[in-house]
């Protein structure tokens, strides 16, 4: 069982690693100023920090707690302002932001958790 909380971190983890160096990408910051973030070319690149500095804090299990709130605080913002799927004139477009919000809040939810219970077994701990 042990092995279930090791492999739930590292897929838990994949996402915010792999999409984390994306956020220094020019196209990156320009769609992101697109969507009328504020300040794009320094906090996209900040949020690609803190998705690969949590990932990783979760992955390995180290001060995984900080990693999850690391997780939250760039999770909160970018669901908001990256995927407002409320009012879109293109009900393609609206279902599609929908359903990157409602993934977005779930893994607000796991991150959440793992403020609370940690890392489990077989980590680096704190």
């Amino acid at each position: 069982m042990k092995y279930f909380a090791l492999l739930g971190r590292f897929c838990y983890a994949a996402i915010f690693v792999m999409a984390g160096p994306s956020h220094f990408r020019a196209a990156t910051i320009a769609y992101a100023a697109s969507q009328g973030v504020p300040l794009a070319s320094m906090v996209v690149p900040l949020s690609g920090a803190m998705a690969i500095l949590g990932g990783l804090s979760i992955a390995l299990g180290y001060k995984a707690r900080w990693g999850a709130w690391i997780i939250a605080l760039f999770l909160v913002p970018v669901t908001l302002s990256m995927h407002r799927f409320w009012g879109l004139p293109d009900p393609q477009a609206a279902m599609l932001q929908q359903i990157m919000f409602m993934k977005n809040l779930s893994m607000l939810g796991a991150a959440l958790l793992i403020t609370q219970v940690g890392s489990g077994p077989l980590s680096v701990k704190e």
